[in-house]
């Protein structure tokens, strides 16, 4: 049986936390089914006694503990709440979740049902159907949510995530959060951290599922969400969104080099006397010895492969991956040419080195050679052959 610890972070939510608590011990709980059901409390020392309201109610609920911090941020009370259910309770899951009734207690069995059909990180979303935002926010809240979130999806390429500024979410710790270094996230004293928390965790996660969330206003207290909030989640999103993408950038850079020596040498060879399809074959290999020395040692730096045993066989299977490269080439490039004519032989070679070339590598190089992207099939094919 999974245990699943639920990480609250409070600070002055006296008047909230007594009544969180009895809810969802006397009557969410109960209703879910093969999992121990943990609730952690990490109060920055509230002033208004909250600490002390969670002391009395863990005489009542065995399940609830409570760590008590100096304030330093939201992002920070999550982390160590987090590194304290990991590491002193040895949950199997964490879930995050506010004690304001924002995140209303009904929606943790459909979390938790979600992670035990499947999902290893699952995402409370008030932008699929069945989820939504509070009818009491003005339309300028609302717009700024919605907007808002849509420029984070677009600028990380996430369009199959519909929310990824929620708070109320669930991981899985072995494959997905214990391979994020949490004191290294971004602006853990603000909101933003919630950004780079979901984005680290969306790209270890195996399965990410989306349930509705029908986001609720507070109960008490006003709303912390500001300008500056906003601006620093804003922030985040295009950092991660730029970083993202320079493995591609290199990628792209290290082509189009690929692409001038296949330009320059097909002109060599075709002024040799070669014919077009060996012109073509050429030029591609040295393409593809310079593609593989460069990606080694610039675009996948960080698996890159060493010692010239290792090299050569890397090489070899370089090679053969990049044989569905060679054939786009040796088959569409004549084809081009012959189509447009030796004139227009860039135009061909760029339409086909771009459009067709391009993507095939770099699928092949993140699945197979440096294998920087995981698919558990292959990764089992791969295994069996290597044995």
């Amino acid at each position: 049986m999974d245990k699943i610890v639920i990480v609250m972070p409070t600070y002055n939510e006296a008047e909230n936390i007594g009544r969180m608590i009895d809810e969802l011990f006397e009557k969410e709980f109960p209703q879910i089914a093969d999992a121990e059901m943990h609730l952690l409390v990490v109060d920055d020392q509230s002033p208004d006694g909250t600490g002390k309201i969670v002391e009395e109610k863990k005489a009542k609920y065995s399940n609830l503990h409570l760590l008590s911090k100096e304030k330093e941020g939201l992002g920070w009370a999550y982390v160590k709440g987090m590194r304290y259910a990991i590491g002193e309770l040895s949950a199997d899951v964490v879930m995050e979740m506010d004690a304001d009734f924002q995140h209303p207690p009904r929606f943790v069995k459909d979390m938790v049902r979600a992670y035990q059909q499947g999902a290893d990180y699952v995402i409370g979303s008030r932008y699929i159907p069945g989820g939504s935002v509070p009818k009491e926010w003005a339309l300028s809240r609302k717009a700024v949510s919605f907007f808002g979130n849509l420029f984070i999806r677009v600028v990380l390429l996430k369009p199959s995530i519909h929310d990824l500024t929620t708070g109320f979410r669930l991981a899985k710790v072995e494959g997905v959060l214990d391979k994020i270094e949490l004191e290294k996230l971004m602006e853990l004293t603000r909101f933003a951290y919630k950004v780079d928390l979901l984005y680290q965790s969306v790209k270890n996660a195996k399965k990410v599922v989306e349930v509705p969330l029908e986001f609720a206003p507070r109960m008490k207290e006003k709303s912390k969400f500001n300008p500056k909030e906003m601006v620093s989640t804003f922030k985040v999103a295009i950092i991660l969104g730029i970083k993202d993408k320079q493995r591609f950038i290199k990628f792209g850079t290290v082509g189009f080099l690929g692409f001038v020596v296949n330009f320059v040498f097909l002109r060599v060879f075709r002024g040799l006397g070669l014919t077009e399809t060996l012109s073509w074959l050429f030029s591609t290999e040295l393409a593809i010895i310079n593609n593989y020395t460069l990606n080694n040692i610039w675009t996948f730096k960080e698996a890159r492969i060493a010692g010239i045993g290792k090299t050569i066989a890397k090489f070899l299977q370089f090679n053969l991956t990049s044989a569905g490269a060679l054939a786009i080439q040796s088959i569409f490039g004549p084809l081009g040419v012959g189509l447009v004519g030796t004139k227009y032989d860039y135009l061909v070679l760029a339409f086909v080195v771009v459009f067709m070339v391009l993507p095939y590598n770099y699928l092949m190089y993140n699945l197979v050679i440096w294998r920087t992207w995981k698919l558990p099939l292959l990764d089992k094919l791969l295994a069996k052959k290597q044995a």
